[in-house]
């Protein structure tokens, strides 16, 4: 066997370290923490999360390779200390112990130290050595970044009491990052799924106009976000319509279920997009903008009109307009990465057309912001307060990924491709701002891009201190 090595990771937090043990015992802690960057997927989990004893079997994905990770929890201090081991994977030896302590001066300290021994022996520190050191300061430093960022969001609104929410999209970009948070900050999170539900999810089929209202009892919130994909392809006319009544038929149907309910929800954060402004060049766009023509902004002027059942019994409703959604882990950035990787991205049509865009993060602490904000109602820009130009986000985009960005898409190759879904998508241009996120004290984790570039695709060690040994 090689040499062992010792790998540290430090980072202070406002928090203090009982809750911040609380966050990580929490079920989803695991999820929150992989790199979007890695993909991971959880095939095997035996035992109660951290504790001592349980066994957690991973798959990641490195290029054409699926290898598996079998991990094993062996030490569990509450308040302060758990441990976990490799049983099987890649490196010869791995003993990660997450430590965390109270500061005299408030806050806490967050500490992983990993001891580690390369394969292949001293040839496999040799070679890989300094791709390991690379690899765990890039893993780490996300990490402690969503780690610092969901405990302050949590803190936020520690006294209130924890919610139970219906969140529908679970297996979207977005829904799939929710639960998650939701979870780790202690809050009962139950699915809306199509097909046959697991314990705890509800079972719906808006498309059949099918729903287990008695299901829907009880509930706090509900984060609506399922919806047909918008551009996962041309738009033929068949696409149009199942675009459409996925968004409006399947909010009304939800909204009408839930005005029936003896107790309804407080509130409901409904997804909504951008494309309600349509294509309006140089304007600046707040929530108290017209709508625009064409038809994303039909659709989705009708499908905030569909949550009127909800509004009619009383509920809190809020319309997220989301923009560009901006994450390693799936939607538009991650189609984007191949191309910008290979050296042969850039700008789309004359990179003239504004780029309302958002960090996920983000879209998470606003839907948590909203759930939590009584004076939150009606349409909320789910936008970054600095949009840029689309040919701004190429060069950004090729800047942190150290690679050229000089390659233009042509409007009409855009046509040619892509049809009107291209145009109203990649070519139209939205200039929106957050005013009432602002307005009502909503604190941005990345409102610039390359900060959440940097972020999702592992560029930045701020705010971690390291050690290797």
């Amino acid at each position: 066997m090689g040499k062992s090595r010792v790998f540290e990771a430090r980072s202070q937090l406002s928090v203090s370290a009982e809750e911040l043990f609380a966050w990580h015992d929490r079920e989803g802690a695991f999820q929150r923490l992989a790199p979007p960057w890695e993909p991971v997927e959880v095939v095997d989990h035996q035992g109660e999360g951290i504790h001592e004893g349980a066994r957690v079997v991973v798959r990641m994905r490195l290029g054409p390779l699926s290898p598996t990770w079998t991990a094993r929890h062996t030490r569990y201090v509450p308040g302060s200390l758990f441990q976990d081991v490799q049983e099987s994977g890649p490196f010869s030896r791995w003993i990660h112990t997450h430590r965390m302590w109270n500061e005299a001066s408030g806050g806490s300290v967050l500490e992983d130290e990993v001891e580690y021994v390369l394969p292949v022996g001293p040839l496999g520190q040799a070679v890989g050595g300094g791709y390991a050191r690379h690899r765990l300061e890039r893993m780490f430093a996300y990490r402690h970044a969503v780690t610092r960022e969901d405990s302050r969001r949590h803190a936020a609104f520690a006294g209130q009491p924890r919610l139970t929410v219906a969140v529908s999209g679970t297996s979207g970009l977005v829904g799939g990052a929710l639960v998650p948070f939701l979870t780790t900050g202690g809050h009962r999170v139950r699915r809306l799924v199509r097909g046959q539900p697991e314990a705890g999810d509800i079972a719906w089929a808006p498309g059949q106009g099918e729903m287990d209202v008695a299901a829907l009892e009880g509930l706090d919130a509900v984060v609506h976000l399922a919806g047909e994909p918008i551009a996962d392809g041309r738009w033929t006319p068949e696409r149009k319509e199942r675009i459409r009544r996925s968004r409006v038929d399947g909010t009304r149907a939800l909204c009408e279920s839930l005005a029936r309910l003896a107790r309804p929800p407080r509130v409901l954060v409904c997804a909504s997009a951008v494309g309600f402004y349509g294509n309006r060049g140089e304007d600046v766009l707040t929530e108290a903008s017209s709508p625009g023509q064409g038809f994303l902004a039909d659709v989705t002027r009708e499908w905030e009109a569909a949550t009127a059942p909800a509004e009619r019994a009383g509920i809190r409703v809020v319309h997220l307009r989301l923009g560009v959604v901006l994450s390693a882990r799936g939607g538009a950035l991650a189609k984007m990465l191949p191309a910008f990787q290979a050296g042969v991205g850039g700008r789309i049509g004359e990179g003239r057309q504004w780029m309302s865009w958002v960090c996920l993060e983000d879209v998470l602490g606003l839907i948590y912001f909203a759930l939590f904000t009584p004076e939150l109602r009606g349409a909320v820009n789910a936008v970054s307060p600095q949009p840029v130009r689309q040919e701004e986000f190429a060069r950004t985009l090729g800047r942190v990924l150290s690679r050229p960005a000089l390659l233009p898409l042509p409007a009409a190759a855009v046509h040619a491709l892509f049809g009107e879904m291209g145009e109203a998508t990649l070519l139209a241009c939205a200039r929106a701002q957050p005013e009432v996120a602002l307005r009502q004290g909503f604190s941005f984790f990345h409102p610039s891009l390359e900060e959440t570039l940097r972020f999702t695709l592992g560029k930045t060690t701020e705010g971690v201190r390291f050690r290797h040994a």
